[in-house]
C-alpha cells in the first residue's frame, strides 16, 4: 500500500491542480469486458489461427487482414456504444471518484465515454477531444477543440482520449498495426500532443488508474511517450497495480521487481497501490473528502 506520506502528497497535488489522472481499462471492469476477453471471443468466433488469442492487438489485426481494414473497430464501436454507463452514484466507482476530484485535465487509453459522463454527472462542463494521430480528421475536416482557443480548467475540465475514442472509429488505436504508428508518429513529432497534455504530462503528479504494470503495451507507453517526455519531473506518480495471484513469498519479489523497473526510468519516481482499482477508488474518496473538510 502506499505510505501515509505518499497519500499526503497526492493530496495536495490534487489540491493544486499538479495532477493528471491517466485512466486504463481496469477502471471499466465489471462495465466493458477487458481487451484479453474480447480476444479470446473475437479468436474464437472468426477462427484466428495463432495461439495468443489473448491478444487484442493481434486478433484485431488478423480481422483488419482476414475481413476489411476497419472491421475490428467497427465491431468494437457497436459493441461498446452499447452498453449502459456505470453507476456514478457508487462510493468506489472509479470514474464517479476521479470526477470528484476537480482537475482541469484527464487523459485516458479508453475508448469509451465514461470519464465524460461522470464529469457530467458532477454538474461539470467537460469537453472531450482525441489524439490526432493520422490523417482522417484532417481530410474530413474534424477541428480539435483547441483551435478555437480552449483551454482546460476545473469548471471546465479536458478528457483525452490518447488512443482514440469510439465516436470516430478512424481514431481508435486498435490493431498491431495501430500502435506501431502511433508510436512511430509520437515519436517523430510531440507537437500532436497539445500543448496543455504535453504540460501535464511533463509537469504535474501522473496517477495511473486501470493498467497493468506488467502489461507490455502499458510499459511501452509509459516509457516511450511519458519517459520521452521527461514526465513528472520532481513530482511523485501513483499506479494502481492489482497483485497478482501469488504466494507472499512471490508477491515480495514481484513487488520488489516493479520497484526496481521504475527505479531505472530515473526522472520518473513511481509509488505503487497495490489494490484493486474499486478499493483505491474508495480511500482516495474517502481521504479526499476528509482532506477537503479539513482544510
Amino acid at each position: 500500500m502506499l505510505s501515509e506520506t505518499d497519500w499526503e502528497d497526492l493530496l495536495w497535488f490534487i489540491k493544486e491542480e499538479k495532477c493528471t489522472p491517466f485512466i486504463g481499462a481496469g477502471a471499466c471492469a465489471g462495465v466493458l469486458p477487458l481487451g484479453a476477453d474480447i480476444a479470446r471471443s473475437w479468436a474464437e468466433q472468426y477462427q484466428y489461427p495463432l495461439l495468443d488469442s489473448h491478444d487484442l492487438a493481434r486478433v484485431a489485426q488478423f480481422l483488419a487482414i482476414a475481413r476489411y481494414e476497419m472491421f475490428p473497430k467497427d465491431t468494437i464501436k457497436r459493441q461498446f456504444g452499447s452498453v449502459a454507463p456505470p453507476n456514478f452514484n457508487d462510493p468506489a466507482e472509479p470514474h464517479a471518484v476521479l470526477a470528484s476530484l476537480n482537475l482541469p485535465i484527464y487523459i485516458t487509453t479508453n475508448y469509451d465515454s465514461f470519464m465524460l459522463e461522470a464529469l457530467k454527472h458532477r454538474k461539470r462542463q467537460p469537453v472531450q477531444e482525441f489524439c490526432r494521430w493520422n490523417n482522417f480528421p484532417q481530410v474530413t475536416g474534424s477541428r480539435s477543440v483547441f483551435e478555437d482557443g480552449y483551454q482546460p480548467t476545473a469548471a471546465n475540465p479536458l478528457v483525452y482520449h490518447l488512443h482514440g475514442h469510439i465516436g470516430m472509429s478512424q481514431s481508435l488505436v486498435l490493431t498491431e498495426g495501430d500502435y506501431l504508428d502511433f508510436l512511430i508518429r509520437l515519436s517523430r513529432d510531440q507537437s500532436l500532443l497539445p500543448p496543455p497534455i504535453r504540460t501535464a504530462l511533463a509537469g504535474t503528479s501522473l496517477l495511473f488508474v486501470g493498467y497493468s504494470l506488467t502489461d507490455w503495451n502499458f510499459r511501452v507507453l509509459f516509457r516511450g511517450l511519458v519517459g520521452s517526455l521527461g514526465a513528472s519531473l520532481g513530482y511523485t506518480s501513483i499506479a494502481v497495480q492489482l497483485p497478482p495471484n501469488l504466494s507472499q513469498i512471490d508477491m515480495e519479489r514481484a513487488r520488489g521487481y516493479l520497484n526496481k523497473y521504475f527505479d531505472q526510468l530515473q526522472q520518473i519516481r513511481v509509488s505503487i497501490y497495490w489494490g484493486d482499482v474499486r478499493e483505491f477508488a474508495l480511500e482516495l474518496r474517502q481521504r479526499w473528502e476528509k482532506f477537503r473538510n479539513a482544510g
